[in-house]
């Protein structure tokens, strides 16, 4: 089985989670204390993946935390991914995710023009002689 993409798993988490992202509202009935970092359930994003929850855990916690998570100049930290925040385990920050999203379909959208391109290219190039040739054989 293929594990997942970077950008498979943020879009799944994009989808499953932006609407509570959206409709937060600070001191409403919710059990977060801010908006950006929403709690995320690993088991139920992996099995919409179709692969283990230590796969999806792993990646967010070890890859992905450890590339987008960074150090402001003050010294503060802003993680991508959080093990436990106000007595939530596993929080995204979700607009930093959904800015690495957007960077990752983009890069897929630049290969995939490339990938098209080249093909095309590749396509023109066998066409041109065939279609020279026959000119060619139908002169009398």
């Amino acid at each position: 089985m293929k594990s997942p993409s970077d950008l498979k798993i943020l879009n799944t988490i994009y989808k499953m989670y932006y609407k509570e992202f959206e409709t937060f509202t600070l001191g409403a009935e919710n059990k977060r204390v801010s908006k950006p970092y929403i709690p995320i359930d690993c088991k139920l994003i992996a099995r919409k993946l179709k692969v283990d929850g230590d796969i999806v855990f792993g990646r967010l916690y070890y890859h992905l935390q450890e590339k987008y998570g960074y150090n402001r100049d003050d010294g503060s930290k802003v993680a991508f991914f959080t093990l436990a925040l106000a007595g939530d385990r596993h929080r995204i920050n979700f607009p930093l995710m959904a800015s690495v999203l957007a960077g990752l379909e983009e890069e897929s959208s630049k290969a995939q023009q490339a990938m098209l391109l080249s093909t095309l290219a590749i396509v023109i190039s066998l066409v041109v002689p065939i279609v020279d040739w026959l000119s060619k054989s139908l002169q009398p």
